[in-house]
Protein backbone atom coordinates (compact mmCIF):
# COMPACT_ATOMS: atom_id res chain seq x y z
CA UNK A 1 0.00 0.00 0.00
CA UNK A 2 1.35 3.48 -0.91
CA UNK A 3 2.59 5.46 2.10
CA UNK A 4 0.69 8.60 3.11
CA UNK A 5 2.21 12.00 2.32
CA UNK A 6 2.56 14.61 5.07
CA UNK A 7 3.28 18.34 4.91
CA UNK A 8 4.79 19.67 8.16
CA UNK A 9 4.43 23.44 8.75
CA UNK A 10 6.15 24.96 11.81
CA UNK A 11 8.09 28.20 12.07
CA UNK A 12 10.54 26.53 14.48
CA UNK A 13 13.16 24.71 12.35
CA UNK A 14 13.96 22.26 15.15
CA UNK A 15 10.37 21.11 15.49
CA UNK A 16 9.94 20.88 11.74
CA UNK A 17 13.14 18.80 11.43
CA UNK A 18 12.14 16.52 14.33
CA UNK A 19 8.73 15.82 12.81
CA UNK A 20 10.35 15.18 9.43
CA UNK A 21 12.77 12.59 10.85
CA UNK A 22 10.24 10.79 13.08
CA UNK A 23 7.58 10.49 10.41
CA UNK A 24 10.05 9.49 7.69
CA UNK A 25 11.30 6.65 9.90
CA UNK A 26 7.66 5.60 10.39
CA UNK A 27 7.29 5.18 6.61
CA UNK A 28 5.56 8.42 5.67
CA UNK A 29 6.52 10.61 2.72
CA UNK A 30 7.30 13.92 4.41
CA UNK A 31 7.91 17.49 3.27
CA UNK A 32 8.55 20.20 5.87
CA UNK A 33 8.26 23.97 5.59
CA UNK A 34 9.00 26.75 8.11
CA UNK A 35 7.44 29.52 6.03
CA UNK A 36 3.60 29.38 6.21
CA UNK A 37 3.16 31.42 3.05
CA UNK A 38 5.40 29.04 1.10
CA UNK A 39 3.44 26.12 2.58
CA UNK A 40 0.19 27.56 1.21
CA UNK A 41 1.76 27.77 -2.27
CA UNK A 42 2.96 24.17 -2.00
CA UNK A 43 -0.58 23.05 -1.11
CA UNK A 44 -1.81 24.60 -4.35
CA UNK A 45 0.73 22.64 -6.37
CA UNK A 46 0.95 19.20 -4.77
CA UNK A 47 -1.50 16.88 -3.10
CA UNK A 48 -0.94 15.73 0.51
CA UNK A 49 -2.82 13.26 2.69
CA UNK A 50 -2.19 15.13 5.94
CA UNK A 51 -1.25 18.64 7.06
CA UNK A 52 0.68 18.81 10.35
CA UNK A 53 0.64 22.48 11.30
CA UNK A 54 1.56 24.62 14.28
CA UNK A 55 -1.17 27.01 15.49
CA UNK A 56 1.00 29.88 16.75
CA UNK A 57 3.15 31.27 13.93
CA UNK A 58 4.24 34.91 13.61
CA UNK A 59 3.35 35.83 10.01
CA UNK A 60 0.39 33.60 9.23
CA UNK A 61 -1.91 32.08 11.82
CA UNK A 62 -2.07 28.24 11.69
CA UNK A 63 -5.84 28.36 11.33
CA UNK A 64 -5.40 30.52 8.24
CA UNK A 65 -3.10 27.86 6.76
CA UNK A 66 -5.77 25.23 7.52
CA UNK A 67 -8.46 27.36 5.82
CA UNK A 68 -6.34 27.76 2.68
CA UNK A 69 -5.38 24.08 2.71
CA UNK A 70 -9.05 23.03 2.87
CA UNK A 71 -9.86 25.27 -0.08
CA UNK A 72 -7.05 23.79 -2.16
CA UNK A 73 -7.52 20.19 -0.99
CA UNK A 74 -10.93 19.68 0.67
CA UNK A 75 -10.21 16.06 1.66
CA UNK A 76 -6.86 16.66 3.35
CA UNK A 77 -6.50 15.43 6.94
CA UNK A 78 -5.34 18.04 9.46
CA UNK A 79 -3.41 17.56 12.70
CA UNK A 80 -2.57 20.70 14.67
CA UNK A 81 0.35 21.17 17.07
CA UNK A 82 0.19 23.68 19.87
CA UNK A 83 1.84 24.47 23.15
CA UNK A 84 -1.24 26.34 24.29
CA UNK A 85 -3.95 23.72 24.53
CA UNK A 86 -7.01 25.68 25.64
CA UNK A 87 -10.69 24.84 25.28
CA UNK A 88 -11.10 27.76 22.88
CA UNK A 89 -8.34 26.37 20.68
CA UNK A 90 -9.94 22.93 20.60
CA UNK A 91 -13.38 24.34 19.72
CA UNK A 92 -11.97 26.46 16.91
CA UNK A 93 -10.03 23.46 15.59
CA UNK A 94 -13.19 21.33 15.52
CA UNK A 95 -15.10 24.03 13.68
CA UNK A 96 -12.46 24.04 10.95
CA UNK A 97 -12.68 20.28 10.51
CA UNK A 98 -9.39 19.44 12.21
CA UNK A 99 -8.87 15.69 12.68
CA UNK A 100 -6.54 15.80 15.71
CA UNK A 101 -4.83 17.99 18.30
CA UNK A 102 -1.26 17.33 19.51
CA UNK A 103 0.24 19.18 22.46
CA UNK A 104 3.86 20.32 22.36
CA UNK A 105 6.34 19.37 23.45
CA UNK A 106 5.86 15.66 22.72
CA UNK A 107 8.60 13.71 24.42
CA UNK A 108 8.47 10.55 22.35
CA UNK A 109 8.32 10.11 18.63
CA UNK A 110 5.78 7.33 19.10
CA UNK A 111 3.29 9.90 20.35
CA UNK A 112 3.63 11.89 17.13
CA UNK A 113 3.36 8.80 14.92
CA UNK A 114 0.27 7.60 16.78
CA UNK A 115 -1.38 11.03 16.49
CA UNK A 116 -0.71 11.17 12.72
CA UNK A 117 -2.08 7.65 12.21
CA UNK A 118 -5.19 8.47 14.24
CA UNK A 119 -5.78 11.73 12.36
CA UNK A 120 -5.52 9.93 9.01
CA UNK A 121 -7.91 7.21 10.18
CA UNK A 122 -10.45 9.73 11.53
CA UNK A 123 -10.27 11.73 8.32
CA UNK A 124 -10.80 8.59 6.26
CA UNK A 125 -13.89 7.69 8.28
CA UNK A 126 -15.27 11.21 7.91
CA UNK A 127 -14.74 11.15 4.15
CA UNK A 128 -16.38 7.73 3.84
CA UNK A 129 -19.35 8.92 5.88
CA UNK A 130 -19.62 12.09 3.82
CA UNK A 131 -19.37 10.08 0.60
CA UNK A 132 -22.12 7.73 1.75
CA UNK A 133 -24.31 10.69 2.69
CA UNK A 134 -23.68 12.26 -0.72
CA UNK A 135 -24.33 9.02 -2.61
CA UNK A 136 -27.57 8.13 -0.83
CA UNK A 137 -29.60 10.90 -2.52
CA UNK A 138 -28.05 9.88 -5.84
CA UNK A 139 -29.15 6.29 -5.30
CA UNK A 140 -32.65 7.55 -4.53
CA UNK A 141 -32.62 9.67 -7.67
CA UNK A 142 -31.39 6.73 -9.75
CA UNK A 143 -34.13 4.51 -8.36
CA UNK A 144 -36.78 7.10 -9.24
CA UNK A 145 -35.43 7.54 -12.77
CA UNK A 146 -35.15 3.82 -13.46
CA UNK A 147 -38.63 3.07 -12.11
CA UNK A 148 -40.27 5.45 -14.62
CA UNK A 149 -40.76 3.76 -17.99
CA UNK A 150 -43.14 6.28 -19.56
CA UNK A 151 -40.98 8.56 -21.72
CA UNK A 152 -43.45 11.46 -21.48
CA UNK A 153 -43.16 11.41 -17.68
CA UNK A 154 -39.43 10.64 -17.60
CA UNK A 155 -38.30 13.87 -19.30
CA UNK A 156 -39.83 16.23 -16.67
CA UNK A 157 -38.64 13.86 -13.93
CA UNK A 158 -35.05 14.27 -15.19
CA UNK A 159 -35.44 18.06 -15.13
CA UNK A 160 -36.84 17.98 -11.58
CA UNK A 161 -33.98 15.70 -10.45
CA UNK A 162 -31.39 18.12 -11.86
CA UNK A 163 -32.95 21.05 -10.00
CA UNK A 164 -33.13 19.08 -6.76
CA UNK A 165 -29.55 17.81 -6.71
CA UNK A 166 -27.79 20.84 -8.17
CA UNK A 167 -29.88 23.16 -5.99
CA UNK A 168 -30.92 25.33 -8.90
CA UNK A 169 -34.38 26.56 -9.95
CA UNK A 170 -33.73 26.33 -13.70
CA UNK A 171 -33.21 23.23 -15.84
CA UNK A 172 -34.13 21.94 -19.29
CA UNK A 173 -33.98 18.90 -21.57
CA UNK A 174 -33.14 19.78 -25.21
CA UNK A 175 -33.35 17.00 -27.82
CA UNK A 176 -31.52 17.25 -31.14
CA UNK A 177 -33.74 17.08 -34.21
CA UNK A 178 -31.91 17.29 -37.57
CA UNK A 179 -29.96 20.58 -37.37
CA UNK A 180 -32.19 22.01 -34.68
CA UNK A 181 -33.18 21.38 -31.08
CA UNK A 182 -36.56 20.84 -29.43
CA UNK A 183 -37.31 21.82 -25.85
CA UNK A 184 -38.76 18.58 -24.42
CA UNK A 185 -39.07 19.59 -20.75
CA UNK A 186 -38.15 22.68 -18.71
CA UNK A 187 -38.36 24.33 -15.34
CA UNK A 188 -37.71 28.02 -14.65
CA UNK A 189 -35.72 30.26 -16.99
CA UNK A 190 -33.94 28.38 -19.81
CA UNK A 191 -32.15 29.02 -23.09
CA UNK A 192 -34.44 30.31 -25.88
CA UNK A 193 -34.43 28.38 -29.16
CA UNK A 194 -34.74 31.07 -31.79
CA UNK A 195 -33.14 29.91 -35.05
CA UNK A 196 -29.57 31.15 -35.62
CA UNK A 197 -29.40 32.54 -32.06
CA UNK A 198 -26.29 32.24 -29.92
CA UNK A 199 -28.21 29.94 -27.53
CA UNK A 200 -28.97 27.50 -30.37
CA UNK A 201 -25.33 27.67 -31.51
CA UNK A 202 -24.21 26.93 -27.96
CA UNK A 203 -26.43 23.84 -27.80
CA UNK A 204 -25.16 22.62 -31.18
CA UNK A 205 -21.55 23.14 -30.09
CA UNK A 206 -22.02 21.13 -26.89
CA UNK A 207 -23.78 18.32 -28.76
CA UNK A 208 -21.18 18.12 -31.56
CA UNK A 209 -18.11 18.42 -29.33
CA UNK A 210 -19.49 15.99 -26.75
CA UNK A 211 -18.00 18.12 -23.97
CA UNK A 212 -19.80 20.02 -21.20
CA UNK A 213 -19.66 23.79 -20.77
CA UNK A 214 -19.70 25.61 -17.44
CA UNK A 215 -20.38 29.35 -17.67
CA UNK A 216 -20.36 31.88 -14.83
CA UNK A 217 -21.77 35.32 -15.52
CA UNK A 218 -18.77 36.98 -13.86
CA UNK A 219 -15.06 36.26 -13.94
CA UNK A 220 -13.09 34.67 -16.76
CA UNK A 221 -15.05 33.02 -19.53
CA UNK A 222 -16.61 33.40 -22.96
CA UNK A 223 -18.04 36.92 -23.21
CA UNK A 224 -20.97 36.00 -25.50
CA UNK A 225 -22.03 33.22 -23.15
CA UNK A 226 -21.76 35.55 -20.14
CA UNK A 227 -23.82 38.18 -21.96
CA UNK A 228 -26.48 35.56 -22.71
CA UNK A 229 -26.70 34.64 -19.01
CA UNK A 230 -26.96 38.30 -18.08
CA UNK A 231 -29.86 38.80 -20.51
CA UNK A 232 -31.65 35.81 -18.96
CA UNK A 233 -30.87 37.08 -15.42
CA UNK A 234 -28.89 33.92 -14.70
CA UNK A 235 -25.68 33.81 -12.69
CA UNK A 236 -24.24 30.44 -13.77
CA UNK A 237 -25.10 27.60 -16.15
CA UNK A 238 -23.90 24.12 -17.09
CA UNK A 239 -24.66 22.32 -20.36
CA UNK A 240 -23.92 18.58 -20.60
CA UNK A 241 -24.41 16.43 -23.74
CA UNK A 242 -25.86 12.93 -23.62
CA UNK A 243 -25.98 10.66 -26.65
CA UNK A 244 -26.52 7.16 -27.91
CA UNK A 245 -26.53 5.72 -31.42
CA UNK A 246 -28.55 7.97 -33.70
CA UNK A 247 -29.82 10.19 -30.91
CA UNK A 248 -28.44 13.10 -28.85
CA UNK A 249 -29.65 15.66 -26.31
CA UNK A 250 -28.31 18.39 -24.05
CA UNK A 251 -29.15 18.82 -20.37
CA UNK A 252 -29.14 22.38 -19.01
CA UNK A 253 -28.95 23.66 -15.41
CA UNK A 254 -28.73 27.26 -14.23
CA UNK A 255 -28.72 29.33 -11.07
CA UNK A 256 -30.24 32.79 -10.81
CA UNK A 257 -28.12 35.93 -10.78
CA UNK A 258 -26.79 36.65 -7.31
CA UNK A 259 -26.83 32.98 -6.26
CA UNK A 260 -23.71 30.90 -5.67
CA UNK A 261 -21.83 30.02 -8.84
CA UNK A 262 -21.32 26.44 -10.01
CA UNK A 263 -18.08 24.73 -8.96
CA UNK A 264 -16.18 21.71 -10.19
CA UNK A 265 -18.04 19.43 -7.75
CA UNK A 266 -21.35 20.58 -9.24
CA UNK A 267 -20.08 19.72 -12.72
CA UNK A 268 -19.04 16.25 -11.55
CA UNK A 269 -22.43 15.69 -9.91
CA UNK A 270 -24.17 16.82 -13.10
CA UNK A 271 -22.04 14.31 -15.04
CA UNK A 272 -23.32 11.52 -12.81
CA UNK A 273 -26.94 12.65 -13.17
CA UNK A 274 -26.53 12.90 -16.95
CA UNK A 275 -25.18 9.34 -17.20
CA UNK A 276 -27.98 8.00 -15.02
CA UNK A 277 -30.53 9.93 -17.08
CA UNK A 278 -29.17 8.41 -20.28
CA UNK A 279 -29.48 4.89 -18.85
CA UNK A 280 -33.00 5.65 -17.63
CA UNK A 281 -33.95 6.94 -21.10
CA UNK A 282 -32.56 3.79 -22.72
CA UNK A 283 -34.43 1.70 -20.17
CA UNK A 284 -37.69 3.52 -20.99
CA UNK A 285 -37.06 3.06 -24.72
CA UNK A 286 -36.57 -0.69 -24.26
CA UNK A 287 -39.78 -0.88 -22.25
CA UNK A 288 -41.61 1.02 -25.00
CA UNK A 289 -40.22 -1.41 -27.61
CA UNK A 290 -41.28 -4.33 -25.43
CA UNK A 291 -44.78 -2.93 -24.99
CA UNK A 292 -45.07 -2.42 -28.77
CA UNK A 293 -43.85 -5.99 -29.35
CA UNK A 294 -46.36 -7.38 -26.86
CA UNK A 295 -49.15 -5.46 -28.60
CA UNK A 296 -48.09 -6.91 -31.96
CA UNK A 297 -48.00 -10.41 -30.48
CA UNK A 298 -51.47 -9.93 -29.01
CA UNK A 299 -52.80 -8.63 -32.34
CA UNK A 300 -51.16 -11.54 -34.17
CA UNK A 301 -52.62 -13.96 -31.65
CA UNK A 302 -56.11 -12.54 -32.18
CA UNK A 303 -55.64 -12.73 -35.95
CA UNK A 304 -54.45 -16.33 -35.58
CA UNK A 305 -57.50 -17.16 -33.49
CA UNK A 306 -59.84 -15.66 -36.08
CA UNK A 307 -58.03 -17.34 -38.97
CA UNK A 308 -58.10 -20.79 -37.41
CA UNK A 309 -61.70 -20.37 -36.32
CA UNK A 310 -62.74 -19.51 -39.87
CA UNK A 311 -60.69 -22.42 -41.23
CA UNK A 312 -62.40 -24.82 -38.85
CA UNK A 313 -65.79 -23.31 -39.70
CA UNK A 314 -65.03 -23.78 -43.39
CA UNK A 315 -64.29 -27.45 -42.87
CA UNK A 316 -67.53 -27.79 -40.93
CA UNK A 317 -69.51 -25.92 -43.57
CA UNK A 318 -68.28 -28.15 -46.39
CA UNK A 319 -69.38 -31.30 -44.60
CA UNK A 320 -72.71 -29.88 -43.38
CA UNK A 321 -73.72 -28.34 -46.73
CA UNK A 322 -75.56 -31.44 -47.89
CA UNK A 323 -77.14 -31.74 -44.41
CA UNK A 324 -78.75 -28.38 -45.11
CA UNK A 325 -79.66 -29.38 -48.65
CA UNK A 326 -81.40 -32.65 -47.66
CA UNK A 327 -84.11 -31.09 -45.46
CA UNK A 328 -84.64 -28.36 -48.07
CA UNK A 329 -85.32 -31.01 -50.72
CA UNK A 330 -87.61 -32.84 -48.30
CA UNK A 331 -89.55 -29.63 -47.65
CA UNK A 332 -89.81 -28.98 -51.36
CA UNK A 333 -91.13 -32.50 -52.05
CA UNK A 334 -93.59 -32.37 -49.15
CA UNK A 335 -94.96 -29.01 -50.29
CA UNK A 336 -95.25 -30.29 -53.89
CA UNK A 337 -97.17 -33.39 -52.81
CA UNK A 338 -99.34 -31.43 -50.39
CA UNK A 339 -100.36 -29.19 -53.28
CA UNK A 340 -102.00 -31.99 -55.25
CA UNK A 341 -105.82 -31.52 -55.51
CA UNK A 342 -106.60 -35.23 -55.44
CA UNK A 343 -104.77 -35.76 -52.13
CA UNK A 344 -106.93 -36.46 -49.05
CA UNK A 345 -106.86 -33.85 -46.28
CA UNK A 346 -105.31 -36.29 -43.83
CA UNK A 347 -102.42 -37.03 -46.23
CA UNK A 348 -101.99 -33.33 -47.02
CA UNK A 349 -101.73 -32.63 -43.25
CA UNK A 350 -99.13 -35.40 -42.91
CA UNK A 351 -96.96 -33.82 -45.64
CA UNK A 352 -97.24 -30.37 -44.03
CA UNK A 353 -96.22 -31.84 -40.66
CA UNK A 354 -93.24 -33.57 -42.25
CA UNK A 355 -92.20 -30.29 -43.94
CA UNK A 356 -92.46 -28.45 -40.61
CA UNK A 357 -90.30 -31.11 -38.91
CA UNK A 358 -87.63 -30.83 -41.60
CA UNK A 359 -87.63 -27.03 -41.30
CA UNK A 360 -87.12 -27.26 -37.53
CA UNK A 361 -84.17 -29.61 -38.08
CA UNK A 362 -82.74 -27.15 -40.61
CA UNK A 363 -83.17 -24.21 -38.22
CA UNK A 364 -81.34 -26.08 -35.42
CA UNK A 365 -78.45 -26.81 -37.75
CA UNK A 366 -78.23 -23.19 -38.83
CA UNK A 367 -78.36 -21.94 -35.22
CA UNK A 368 -75.44 -24.19 -34.35
CA UNK A 369 -73.45 -22.81 -37.26
CA UNK A 370 -74.32 -19.23 -36.31
CA UNK A 371 -73.20 -19.85 -32.74
CA UNK A 372 -69.82 -20.83 -34.06
CA UNK A 373 -69.49 -18.01 -36.60
CA UNK A 374 -70.86 -15.28 -34.35
CA UNK A 375 -68.01 -13.24 -32.75
CA UNK A 376 -68.03 -14.20 -29.10
CA UNK A 377 -67.23 -11.93 -26.20
CA UNK A 378 -63.62 -11.98 -25.07
CA UNK A 379 -64.77 -11.20 -21.57
CA UNK A 380 -64.12 -13.84 -18.93
CA UNK A 381 -67.34 -15.20 -17.48
CA UNK A 382 -68.75 -18.24 -15.71
CA UNK A 383 -69.01 -21.06 -18.26
CA UNK A 384 -70.81 -24.41 -18.05
CA UNK A 385 -68.17 -26.55 -19.77
CA UNK A 386 -70.36 -29.63 -19.91
CA UNK A 387 -73.18 -27.84 -21.73
CA UNK A 388 -70.67 -26.28 -24.13
CA UNK A 389 -69.10 -29.68 -24.84
CA UNK A 390 -72.48 -31.28 -25.57
CA UNK A 391 -73.32 -28.40 -27.88
CA UNK A 392 -70.13 -28.91 -29.92
CA UNK A 393 -70.64 -32.68 -30.06
CA UNK A 394 -74.14 -32.07 -31.38
CA UNK A 395 -72.79 -29.62 -33.94
CA UNK A 396 -70.25 -32.13 -35.27
CA UNK A 397 -72.31 -35.32 -34.88
CA UNK A 398 -73.57 -35.44 -38.46
CA UNK A 399 -70.06 -34.89 -39.87
CA UNK A 400 -68.59 -37.65 -37.66
CA UNK A 401 -71.35 -40.15 -38.43
CA UNK A 402 -70.93 -39.70 -42.16
CA UNK A 403 -67.33 -40.85 -41.79
CA UNK A 404 -68.50 -43.74 -39.62
CA UNK A 405 -66.83 -42.33 -36.53
CA UNK A 406 -68.62 -43.44 -33.39
CA UNK A 407 -68.65 -40.96 -30.52
CA UNK A 408 -68.43 -42.63 -27.11
CA UNK A 409 -68.94 -40.32 -24.16
CA UNK A 410 -68.26 -40.75 -20.48
CA UNK A 411 -69.67 -37.56 -19.02
CA UNK A 412 -70.87 -36.79 -15.49
CA UNK A 413 -74.26 -35.25 -14.81
CA UNK A 414 -72.58 -31.94 -14.02
CA UNK A 415 -69.20 -30.22 -13.87
CA UNK A 416 -68.14 -27.22 -11.79
CA UNK A 417 -68.22 -23.96 -13.78
CA UNK A 418 -64.97 -22.40 -14.96
CA UNK A 419 -64.06 -18.76 -15.47
CA UNK A 420 -63.32 -18.50 -19.20
CA UNK A 421 -64.13 -17.01 -22.60
CA UNK A 422 -66.93 -19.25 -23.86
CA UNK A 423 -66.30 -18.85 -27.59
CA UNK A 424 -62.60 -19.67 -27.18
CA UNK A 425 -63.26 -22.86 -25.17
CA UNK A 426 -65.79 -23.86 -27.83
CA UNK A 427 -63.09 -23.35 -30.45
CA UNK A 428 -60.75 -25.72 -28.57
CA UNK A 429 -63.44 -28.44 -28.54
CA UNK A 430 -64.05 -27.95 -32.28
CA UNK A 431 -60.32 -28.15 -33.05
CA UNK A 432 -59.76 -31.33 -31.04
CA UNK A 433 -62.83 -33.08 -32.47
CA UNK A 434 -61.96 -32.12 -36.06
CA UNK A 435 -58.38 -33.20 -35.42
CA UNK A 436 -59.71 -36.69 -34.59
CA UNK A 437 -62.01 -36.53 -37.64
CA UNK A 438 -59.03 -35.86 -39.95
CA UNK A 439 -56.87 -38.74 -38.68
CA UNK A 440 -59.64 -41.37 -39.13
CA UNK A 441 -60.66 -41.15 -42.84
CA UNK A 442 -61.83 -44.79 -42.79
CA UNK A 443 -63.89 -44.43 -39.63
CA UNK A 444 -63.19 -45.31 -36.02
CA UNK A 445 -64.16 -44.14 -32.58
CA UNK A 446 -63.77 -40.97 -30.59
CA UNK A 447 -63.93 -41.29 -26.81
CA UNK A 448 -64.77 -38.10 -24.92
CA UNK A 449 -64.36 -38.28 -21.15
CA UNK A 450 -64.81 -35.54 -18.57
CA UNK A 451 -64.50 -35.35 -14.80
CA UNK A 452 -64.25 -32.81 -12.03
CA UNK A 453 -60.95 -32.30 -10.22
CA UNK A 454 -60.26 -30.49 -6.98
CA UNK A 455 -59.08 -27.32 -8.72
CA UNK A 456 -60.81 -27.55 -12.10
CA UNK A 457 -62.14 -29.86 -14.79
CA UNK A 458 -60.44 -32.42 -17.02
CA UNK A 459 -61.65 -33.45 -20.49
CA UNK A 460 -60.00 -36.12 -22.65
CA UNK A 461 -60.40 -36.65 -26.40
CA UNK A 462 -59.04 -40.04 -27.50
CA UNK A 463 -59.28 -41.37 -31.06
CA UNK A 464 -58.53 -44.76 -32.61
CA UNK A 465 -56.39 -43.29 -35.37
CA UNK A 466 -52.71 -44.07 -36.05
CA UNK A 467 -51.50 -41.94 -33.10
CA UNK A 468 -48.61 -39.50 -33.02
CA UNK A 469 -45.04 -40.84 -33.37
CA UNK A 470 -42.96 -40.42 -30.22
CA UNK A 471 -40.39 -38.29 -32.01
CA UNK A 472 -43.01 -35.74 -33.10
CA UNK A 473 -44.87 -35.27 -29.84
CA UNK A 474 -42.67 -32.38 -28.72
CA UNK A 475 -43.47 -30.46 -31.92
CA UNK A 476 -47.21 -30.80 -32.44
CA UNK A 477 -48.06 -27.58 -30.57
CA UNK A 478 -45.62 -25.53 -32.65
CA UNK A 479 -47.07 -23.18 -35.31
CA UNK A 480 -47.42 -24.62 -38.84
CA UNK A 481 -46.38 -28.12 -37.75
CA UNK A 482 -48.83 -30.73 -39.03
CA UNK A 483 -48.81 -34.52 -39.48
CA UNK A 484 -51.75 -34.30 -41.88
CA UNK A 485 -51.41 -33.65 -45.61
CA UNK A 486 -52.79 -30.18 -46.34
CA UNK A 487 -53.08 -29.30 -42.65
CA UNK A 488 -52.54 -25.70 -41.59
CA UNK A 489 -50.57 -26.61 -38.47
CA UNK A 490 -52.43 -23.93 -36.51
CA UNK A 491 -55.29 -25.74 -34.81
CA UNK A 492 -53.34 -27.24 -31.94
CA UNK A 493 -51.15 -24.11 -31.61
CA UNK A 494 -54.20 -21.89 -31.25
CA UNK A 495 -55.80 -24.31 -28.80
CA UNK A 496 -52.62 -24.52 -26.73
CA UNK A 497 -52.31 -20.72 -26.56
CA UNK A 498 -55.96 -20.30 -25.55
CA UNK A 499 -55.63 -22.86 -22.77
CA UNK A 500 -52.39 -21.29 -21.51
CA UNK A 501 -54.03 -17.85 -21.42
CA UNK A 502 -56.77 -19.38 -19.25
CA UNK A 503 -54.19 -20.81 -16.84
CA UNK A 504 -54.87 -24.37 -17.97
CA UNK A 505 -52.92 -27.07 -19.80
CA UNK A 506 -53.23 -29.08 -23.01
CA UNK A 507 -51.12 -32.25 -23.18
CA UNK A 508 -50.74 -35.52 -25.04
CA UNK A 509 -51.23 -38.39 -22.62
CA UNK A 510 -51.24 -42.18 -22.82
CA UNK A 511 -54.72 -43.41 -23.69
CA UNK A 512 -56.34 -46.84 -23.69
CA UNK A 513 -55.29 -47.64 -27.25
CA UNK A 514 -52.73 -46.68 -29.89
CA UNK A 515 -54.45 -43.48 -31.02
CA UNK A 516 -53.85 -39.93 -29.88
CA UNK A 517 -55.25 -38.81 -26.53
CA UNK A 518 -55.39 -35.13 -25.66
CA UNK A 519 -55.95 -34.08 -22.06
CA UNK A 520 -57.45 -30.63 -21.52
CA UNK A 521 -57.41 -29.09 -18.03
CA UNK A 522 -59.21 -25.85 -17.17
CA UNK A 523 -58.90 -24.30 -13.70
CA UNK A 524 -61.99 -23.17 -11.80
CA UNK A 525 -60.70 -19.62 -11.50
CA UNK A 526 -62.79 -16.84 -10.00
CA UNK A 527 -66.40 -17.86 -10.53
CA UNK A 528 -67.84 -16.05 -7.54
Amino acid sequence: MESASVLVVDDEPGIALLCHRVLTRAGYEVQSETNPRAAVEILGQRRFDLLLVDIRMPEVDGFDVIYRAKRAQPDIAVLVMTGFGTVETAIRALRQGVDGLLLKPFEKGDELVAAVAQALADNRRKRETARAQALRPLFDATERLFSETDMDKLHPLIVDTICEHLQCPNAAFYQAEADDFALIAKRGSVLPLERNSFAADLLRRVASDGKPILVNATGPGEKDAQALLADLKLGAAILIPIARSGWSAVLFAARDAGAATFRGTDLELFHILARQSLVALENARLYADLRAYVRKVEESQQALLRSEKMAAAGRLTASIAHEVNNPLQSVQNCLHLAGREDLPAEKRKEYFELARSELERLMKTMHRMLDFYRPGSVKMEKVDVLELLKHVLSLTSQQLSQRHIEVITDLPESLPPVFAVSSQIQQIFINLILNAFDVMPGGGALMVRAKALENGVEIQFEDTGPGIPEGLRNNIFEPFFSTKEGGTGLGLTVSYNIVTAHGGTLDIVKGNGDGACFRLFLPKGDVS
